[in-house]
Protein backbone atom coordinates (compact mmCIF):
# COMPACT_ATOMS: atom_id res chain seq x y z
CA UNK A 1 0.00 0.00 0.00
CA UNK A 2 1.37 3.45 -0.86
CA UNK A 3 2.43 5.98 1.75
CA UNK A 4 -0.61 8.13 0.93
CA UNK A 5 -2.74 5.37 2.45
CA UNK A 6 -0.69 5.67 5.64
CA UNK A 7 -1.20 9.44 5.66
CA UNK A 8 -4.96 9.03 5.38
CA UNK A 9 -5.09 6.35 8.07
CA UNK A 10 -3.05 8.55 10.41
CA UNK A 11 -5.39 11.48 9.72
CA UNK A 12 -8.41 9.38 10.64
CA UNK A 13 -6.58 8.14 13.73
CA UNK A 14 -5.79 11.73 14.71
CA UNK A 15 -9.46 12.66 14.39
CA UNK A 16 -10.42 9.87 16.78
CA UNK A 17 -7.54 10.79 19.09
CA UNK A 18 -8.75 14.39 19.24
CA UNK A 19 -12.20 13.15 20.32
CA UNK A 20 -10.73 10.96 23.04
CA UNK A 21 -11.62 7.74 21.22
CA UNK A 22 -8.28 6.07 21.84
CA UNK A 23 -9.17 2.49 20.91
CA UNK A 24 -10.38 3.59 17.47
CA UNK A 25 -7.33 5.84 17.03
CA UNK A 26 -5.01 2.96 17.95
CA UNK A 27 -6.66 0.68 15.39
CA UNK A 28 -6.16 3.19 12.56
CA UNK A 29 -2.55 3.88 13.59
CA UNK A 30 -1.89 0.12 13.52
CA UNK A 31 -3.25 -0.03 9.97
CA UNK A 32 -0.99 2.89 9.04
CA UNK A 33 1.95 1.07 10.62
CA UNK A 34 1.33 -1.97 8.42
CA UNK A 35 1.49 0.31 5.37
CA UNK A 36 4.72 1.91 6.57
CA UNK A 37 6.38 -1.41 7.37
CA UNK A 38 5.59 -2.56 3.86
CA UNK A 39 6.82 0.62 2.18
CA UNK A 40 9.93 0.95 4.39
CA UNK A 41 9.47 4.74 4.51
CA UNK A 42 11.41 5.73 7.65
CA UNK A 43 9.93 9.22 7.94
CA UNK A 44 6.41 7.83 7.67
CA UNK A 45 7.31 5.24 10.31
CA UNK A 46 8.46 8.02 12.65
CA UNK A 47 5.08 9.72 12.36
CA UNK A 48 3.00 6.57 12.80
CA UNK A 49 5.08 5.10 15.63
CA UNK A 50 4.98 8.48 17.36
CA UNK A 51 1.20 8.51 17.10
CA UNK A 52 1.06 4.99 18.54
CA UNK A 53 3.32 6.07 21.39
CA UNK A 54 1.09 9.06 22.10
CA UNK A 55 -2.14 7.07 22.15
CA UNK A 56 -0.62 4.43 24.42
CA UNK A 57 0.73 7.13 26.73
CA UNK A 58 -2.61 8.87 27.22
CA UNK A 59 -4.46 5.56 27.71
CA UNK A 60 -2.12 4.38 30.47
CA UNK A 61 -0.09 1.82 28.50
CA UNK A 62 3.27 3.26 29.49
CA UNK A 63 5.52 0.33 28.66
CA UNK A 64 3.97 -0.10 25.22
CA UNK A 65 4.38 3.63 24.64
CA UNK A 66 8.02 3.33 25.71
CA UNK A 67 8.61 0.67 23.04
CA UNK A 68 7.08 2.81 20.30
CA UNK A 69 9.03 5.91 21.34
CA UNK A 70 12.28 3.93 21.51
CA UNK A 71 11.77 2.77 17.94
CA UNK A 72 11.03 6.35 16.91
CA UNK A 73 14.25 7.45 18.60
CA UNK A 74 16.35 4.90 16.73
CA UNK A 75 14.86 5.97 13.39
CA UNK A 76 15.41 9.65 14.16
CA UNK A 77 19.06 8.95 14.96
CA UNK A 78 19.45 7.23 11.57
CA UNK A 79 17.75 10.22 9.90
CA UNK A 80 19.85 12.73 11.84
CA UNK A 81 16.76 14.56 13.08
CA UNK A 82 18.11 16.20 16.24
CA UNK A 83 15.01 18.29 16.95
CA UNK A 84 12.86 15.19 16.50
CA UNK A 85 15.15 13.30 18.88
CA UNK A 86 14.69 16.07 21.43
CA UNK A 87 10.91 15.83 21.17
CA UNK A 88 10.97 12.05 21.57
CA UNK A 89 13.24 12.34 24.61
CA UNK A 90 10.65 14.68 26.15
CA UNK A 91 7.96 12.08 25.46
CA UNK A 92 10.08 9.40 27.13
CA UNK A 93 10.64 11.73 30.08
CA UNK A 94 6.90 12.29 30.36
CA UNK A 95 6.34 8.54 30.66
CA UNK A 96 8.81 8.36 33.55
CA UNK A 97 7.21 11.41 35.16
CA UNK A 98 3.82 9.71 34.99
CA UNK A 99 5.39 6.71 36.73
CA UNK A 100 6.98 8.92 39.41
CA UNK A 101 10.47 7.91 38.28
CA UNK A 102 11.92 11.36 38.77
CA UNK A 103 15.62 10.63 38.22
CA UNK A 104 14.97 8.90 34.89
CA UNK A 105 12.56 11.64 33.83
CA UNK A 106 15.13 14.33 34.63
CA UNK A 107 17.81 12.52 32.65
CA UNK A 108 15.59 12.36 29.56
CA UNK A 109 14.58 16.02 29.93
CA UNK A 110 18.16 17.27 30.33
CA UNK A 111 19.28 15.32 27.27
CA UNK A 112 16.36 16.82 25.34
CA UNK A 113 17.31 20.31 26.56
CA UNK A 114 20.79 19.99 25.06
CA UNK A 115 19.28 19.21 21.67
CA UNK A 116 16.38 21.68 21.70
CA UNK A 117 18.28 24.74 22.97
CA UNK A 118 20.27 25.31 19.75
CA UNK A 119 17.10 25.00 17.65
CA UNK A 120 15.56 27.96 19.50
CA UNK A 121 12.12 26.35 19.58
CA UNK A 122 10.61 28.49 22.33
CA UNK A 123 7.33 26.55 22.43
CA UNK A 124 9.08 23.22 23.01
CA UNK A 125 11.52 24.78 25.49
CA UNK A 126 8.70 26.38 27.48
CA UNK A 127 7.01 23.02 27.99
CA UNK A 128 10.32 21.31 28.73
CA UNK A 129 11.24 23.90 31.38
CA UNK A 130 7.86 23.36 33.01
CA UNK A 131 8.48 19.60 33.01
CA UNK A 132 11.87 20.12 34.66
CA UNK A 133 10.17 22.36 37.20
CA UNK A 134 7.76 19.58 38.09
CA UNK A 135 10.58 17.07 38.57
CA UNK A 136 12.51 19.51 40.77
CA UNK A 137 9.41 20.33 42.82
CA UNK A 138 8.48 16.70 43.35
CA UNK A 139 12.01 15.92 44.54
CA UNK A 140 12.00 18.82 47.00
CA UNK A 141 14.36 21.16 45.11
CA UNK A 142 12.05 24.18 45.27
CA UNK A 143 14.63 26.79 44.25
CA UNK A 144 15.45 24.87 41.09
CA UNK A 145 11.74 24.33 40.44
CA UNK A 146 11.09 28.08 40.65
CA UNK A 147 13.98 28.78 38.28
CA UNK A 148 12.59 26.34 35.69
CA UNK A 149 9.02 27.62 36.03
CA UNK A 150 10.13 31.24 35.73
CA UNK A 151 12.04 30.36 32.56
CA UNK A 152 8.91 28.70 31.21
CA UNK A 153 6.90 31.82 32.12
CA UNK A 154 9.35 34.06 30.24
CA UNK A 155 9.11 31.88 27.14
CA UNK A 156 5.32 31.67 27.29
CA UNK A 157 5.12 35.45 27.49
CA UNK A 158 7.47 35.79 24.53
CA UNK A 159 5.25 33.44 22.55
CA UNK A 160 2.10 35.31 23.55
CA UNK A 161 0.70 32.03 24.90
CA UNK A 162 -1.66 33.29 27.60
CA UNK A 163 -2.85 29.81 28.56
CA UNK A 164 0.79 28.84 29.09
CA UNK A 165 1.35 31.99 31.16
CA UNK A 166 -1.62 31.06 33.36
CA UNK A 167 -0.23 27.55 33.83
CA UNK A 168 3.24 28.85 34.71
CA UNK A 169 1.86 31.22 37.35
CA UNK A 170 -0.16 28.35 38.84
CA UNK A 171 2.91 26.12 39.02
CA UNK A 172 5.00 28.89 40.59
CA UNK A 173 2.19 29.49 43.07
CA UNK A 174 2.03 25.82 43.98
CA UNK A 175 5.79 25.80 44.61
CA UNK A 176 5.54 28.86 46.84
CA UNK A 177 2.70 27.18 48.75
CA UNK A 178 4.87 24.12 49.39
CA UNK A 179 7.47 26.48 50.85
CA UNK A 180 4.72 28.07 52.98
CA UNK A 181 5.19 31.44 51.28
CA UNK A 182 1.45 31.93 51.17
CA UNK A 183 1.36 35.61 50.17
CA UNK A 184 3.52 34.93 47.10
CA UNK A 185 1.54 31.77 46.37
CA UNK A 186 -1.79 33.60 46.53
CA UNK A 187 -0.53 36.39 44.27
CA UNK A 188 0.48 33.85 41.62
CA UNK A 189 -2.80 31.93 41.95
CA UNK A 190 -4.82 35.14 41.57
CA UNK A 191 -2.81 36.13 38.49
CA UNK A 192 -3.43 32.70 36.96
CA UNK A 193 -7.12 32.99 37.82
CA UNK A 194 -7.43 36.42 36.20
CA UNK A 195 -5.80 35.25 32.96
CA UNK A 196 -7.93 32.08 32.89
CA UNK A 197 -11.12 34.10 33.33
CA UNK A 198 -10.17 36.42 30.48
CA UNK A 199 -9.56 33.36 28.32
CA UNK A 200 -12.93 31.93 29.46
CA UNK A 201 -11.07 28.69 30.15
CA UNK A 202 -13.11 26.94 32.83
CA UNK A 203 -10.64 24.13 33.44
CA UNK A 204 -7.84 26.57 34.12
CA UNK A 205 -10.18 28.64 36.29
CA UNK A 206 -10.83 25.48 38.31
CA UNK A 207 -7.10 24.79 38.62
CA UNK A 208 -6.37 28.29 39.91
CA UNK A 209 -9.34 28.21 42.32
CA UNK A 210 -8.23 24.82 43.63
CA UNK A 211 -4.75 26.13 44.35
CA UNK A 212 -6.11 29.28 45.99
CA UNK A 213 -8.56 27.25 48.10
CA UNK A 214 -5.64 25.22 49.47
CA UNK A 215 -3.71 28.38 50.27
CA UNK A 216 -6.66 29.97 52.08
CA UNK A 217 -7.21 26.77 54.04
CA UNK A 218 -3.57 26.78 55.17
CA UNK A 219 -3.99 30.43 56.19
CA UNK A 220 -7.02 29.49 58.28
CA UNK A 221 -9.47 31.36 56.01
CA UNK A 222 -11.89 28.45 55.90
CA UNK A 223 -15.01 30.23 54.63
CA UNK A 224 -13.08 31.68 51.70
CA UNK A 225 -11.50 28.30 50.98
CA UNK A 226 -14.97 26.70 50.91
CA UNK A 227 -16.28 29.37 48.54
CA UNK A 228 -13.39 28.80 46.16
CA UNK A 229 -13.79 25.04 46.27
CA UNK A 230 -17.51 25.43 45.48
CA UNK A 231 -16.48 26.95 42.15
CA UNK A 232 -14.13 24.03 41.52
CA UNK A 233 -16.83 21.45 42.28
CA UNK A 234 -19.30 23.25 40.00
CA UNK A 235 -16.82 23.03 37.11
CA UNK A 236 -15.97 19.41 38.01
CA UNK A 237 -19.67 18.55 37.87
CA UNK A 238 -20.28 20.41 34.61
CA UNK A 239 -17.44 18.60 32.84
CA UNK A 240 -17.67 15.33 34.82
CA UNK A 241 -14.02 15.58 35.86
CA UNK A 242 -12.34 12.68 37.69
CA UNK A 243 -11.82 14.55 40.98
CA UNK A 244 -15.50 15.45 41.41
CA UNK A 245 -16.16 12.97 44.20
CA UNK A 246 -12.93 13.76 46.05
CA UNK A 247 -13.45 17.52 45.80
CA UNK A 248 -17.09 17.22 46.88
CA UNK A 249 -16.04 15.39 50.05
CA UNK A 250 -13.41 18.00 50.75
CA UNK A 251 -15.95 20.79 50.20
CA UNK A 252 -18.37 19.20 52.67
CA UNK A 253 -15.61 19.01 55.27
CA UNK A 254 -14.70 22.66 54.71
CA UNK A 255 -18.34 23.73 55.02
CA UNK A 256 -18.69 21.86 58.30
CA UNK A 257 -15.51 23.42 59.62
CA UNK A 258 -16.60 26.90 58.50
CA UNK A 259 -19.97 26.38 60.19
CA UNK A 260 -18.34 25.36 63.46
CA UNK A 261 -16.02 28.37 63.40
CA UNK A 262 -18.93 30.73 62.66
CA UNK A 263 -20.92 29.24 65.54
CA UNK A 264 -17.98 29.61 67.94
CA UNK A 265 -17.51 33.23 66.88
Amino acid sequence: MPTSSSDRLNQIGNEYFGRGLYTEAYDYYQQALACDRQSGDRRALVVTLGNLGNVCAVSGRREQAQQYYQEVLELQKILGDEQGIGTTLVNLGNLRTDAGEWARARAYYLEALELLMPAGDDAALAVLCSNLGLVARETGDYEQALAHYERSLTLMRRLGNQAGVADAYRMIGKTYALRKRYDDAAACALTSLGISRRLRDELRVAGACYLLAGIREEEGKIAEAAELLERVVAIDRKHQLPKLEENTRRLEALRERAGREAHQA
